[in-house]
């Protein structure tokens, strides 16, 4: 496909997807849904990626949801006209609506409102820049708020999605608070964002693949279950994955090197 609304680089087993629309705070258009709908599955069938560093391109917003006026016309609707036909634009914007197993690095600036929690709830680590905001504006506007704070409850406490869903414009989660609700993991400077992102998905990236595939699947899918069936499922992909993932690497020489690591 040839990408007009995201830009897709791939080196050293790390794809890095920005959202490229910036002059309209990087809202997603039907064209957009489209791009990322053939994207994660480009991604997940091929085997040289490992890891997924998502971000927006620079600028006021991370992305503040669904174009409005875009959606507005014929050509741009982002919904069908058939409501039982209708589908929830996450099923496109989303990597595990898509069945893309590879661990997704979500780097966050400026404003993420509304419809950016399509990406930042199906991510696997979220980081942020001090000057980032979380919120959701639905309610202001006479919708209701209902996907993308259902989604959202995977990550932070009920209370804190029932404030920012029913407060809508009127209260936005700053960085600090976002890291204390844990919604995202590292608050670093914007400076520092993007090159923070890209040392993550490395790190994650120059693992064995089948291991981080295997452990995304296994936790993601623990959500739709109970705890027993979670568990027995999580038991037969260790069995189906361990032989592969320490296939990859060279365990005894992992061990008996100097230890390296940082302390969160």
């Amino acid at each position: 496909m040839e990408y007009e609304t995201i830009i897709v680089t791939k080196t050293d087993h790390v794809a890095t997807v920005t959202i490229n629309r910036p002059e309209a705070l990087n809202s997603f258009t039907k064209r957009m849904l489209e791009e990322f709908d053939y994207l994660w599955k480009d991604i997940s069938a091929d085997d040289d990626v490992h890891c997924v560093v998502l971000r927006a391109a620079k600028g006021r917003a991370f992305s503040t949801g669904v174009d409005v006026k875009d959606s507005q016309t014929p050509e741009g609707k982002i919904m069908h006209d058939n409501i039982w036909t209708a589908q929830d634009p996450g099923d496109f914007l989303g990597p595990k609506a898509n069945r893309c197993w590879k661990p997704v690095v979500c780097a966050v600036h400026g404003m993420a409102a509304g419809g950016a929690f399509y990406w930042i709830n199906e991510s696997d680590i979220i980081i942020c820049s001090d000057e980032a905001t979380f919120f959701d504006p639905h309610v202001t506007y006479g919708m209701t708020s209902a996907l993308e704070p259902i989604g959202a409850t995977y990550r932070m406490p009920l209370g804190d999605v029932l404030r920012m869903a029913l407060l809508g414009n009127d209260e936005r989660i700053g960085a600090e608070t976002a890291k204390r609700i844990g919604l995202v993991s590292e608050v670093v400077t914007l400076e520092r964002l993007w090159e923070r992102a890209d040392e993550l998905g490395r790190q994650i990236a120059a693992k064995p693949p089948a291991a981080t595939q295997g452990t995304v699947r296994a936790i993601w899918e623990s959500l739709d279950q109970t705890r027993t069936g979670a568990l027995q499922t999580g038991l037969k992909y260790c069995f189906l994955g361990n032989p592969i993932g320490t296939a990859q690497v060279d365990r005894w020489a992992i061990m008996n090197n100097a230890k390296k690591w940082e302390i969160r």
